[in-house]
């Protein structure tokens, strides 16, 4: 799995989630709890992953969109 994007925007990562998901691409957001636990001030982003051989196409979509991927 390789990180994709971070966001600690709920309504961001919710829409990502969904585009991914229409684009037959599967994704785990990470860290969910603990930034729910350190009180969503910020601290910990959550971590859209995906896995390795997806990579190129969610990055490529993501670019379509005008967002920024992590890499």
């Amino acid at each position: 799995m390789k990180e994709l994007f971070r966001s600690n925007d709920p309504v961001k990562l919710s829409w990502l989630q969904a585009l991914l998901a229409d684009s037959g691409i599967g994704c785990l957001v990470l860290d969910n709890h603990a930034s729910v636990i350190e009180g969503s001030i910020g601290a910990i982003q959550r971590r859209v992953m995906v896995a390795d051989d997806d990579l190129d196409r969610a990055v490529q979509l993501l670019s379509e969109t005008g967002e920024e991927s992590a890499w």
